[in-house]
């Protein structure tokens, strides 16, 4: 009997190795990949922390989803999605996911910081919905080059949209951000429209910079593996929104000589 529980124990162990891997140097949990991207965190066009329980399902229900559950939550953990910010999420929970701990997130741990049920809906959070099917608007980007556009570019981009982009990329690289067009609603304080770089896993630290009109910004180099955008409209005028690529390259390129071009 022992004998045949050890055997068991050892091919489930065997069927999660295999389940896992890395791709591009990124860890992945193959069986999750597809369904954990279906996962994000949406905010109240009024700002962090303004949504009820009630409002809260209605966000991701009006977007075609619902809340996330706290394994598909931890699931798109598992593949990178850190967010420094608390949500609502299945069965009335409040918590948010984190890959890597800091002193002002997570109280210094990993995982999903889980707040428990809570007894009162009237709460405001932020909230984390699921949709496998949902449209583009931001996510959780690993490969080592790609383009980063506002949705429906080169159209002009819609009224009161939220959009988060996680770049995450192998250790010891670094990140290029190369603007080739920029066009957002021109404020003089970039209150309106704007695009938001953090040299960071999330929006809380690493801030590097908050973009609007039509300037093309300068190039944006991360110190680290990570870099985060944040794209939000209000709910007025709106763009011929932006298209910019970032490509992860060798730390070490920095310190050749100066002729010589980064990637």
């Amino acid at each position: 009997m022992r004998v045949v529980a050890v055997l068991w124990v050892f091919g489930f162990l065997l069927d999660e190795a295999y389940s896992w891997g890395f791709q591009n140097g990124v860890f992945h949990n193959s069986i999750w990949l597809e369904q954990a991207a279906g996962v994000y965190h949406r905010e109240s066009r009024k700002g962090r922390y303004q949504l009820t329980y009630k409002e809260a399902k209605a966000v991701c229900k009006f977007e075609g989803g619902k809340l996330a559950t706290y394994d598909q939550l931890e699931a798109a953990r598992k593949i990178g999605l850190h967010v420094c910010s608390a949500g609502w999420f299945d069965k009335a929970h409040v918590g948010y996911p984190i890959v890597k701990a800091g002193a002002h997130c997570g109280f210094g741990k990993i995982g999903i910081i889980d707040y428990g049920y809570r007894v009162n809906k009237s709460e405001r959070w932020d909230v984390f919905c699921f949709n496998p099917d949902t449209k583009q608007c931001g996510g959780i980007l690993t490969e080592p080059q790609r383009q980063i556009r506002t949705p429906g570019y080169p159209e002009e981009y819609e009224d009161e949209q939220i959009c988060y982009w996680h770049i995450r990329v192998r250790y010891g690289l670094r990140i290029r951000l190369h603007f080739l067009d920029f066009d957002l609603e021109d404020d003089t304080s970039c209150m309106a429209d704007y695009l938001e770089v953090y040299d960071s896993y999330d929006d809380i630290t690493g801030f590097a910079g908050r973009f609007c009109g039509d300037d093309l910004p300068d190039d944006i180099i991360s110190s680290g593996n990570v870099m985060t955008l944040k794209f939000l409209s209000d709910a007025s005028v709106t763009a011929g929104g932006f298209q910019m690529q970032y490509i992860a390259f060798n730390a070490s390129l920095l310190y050749q000589d100066h002729t010589s071009p980064l990637p």
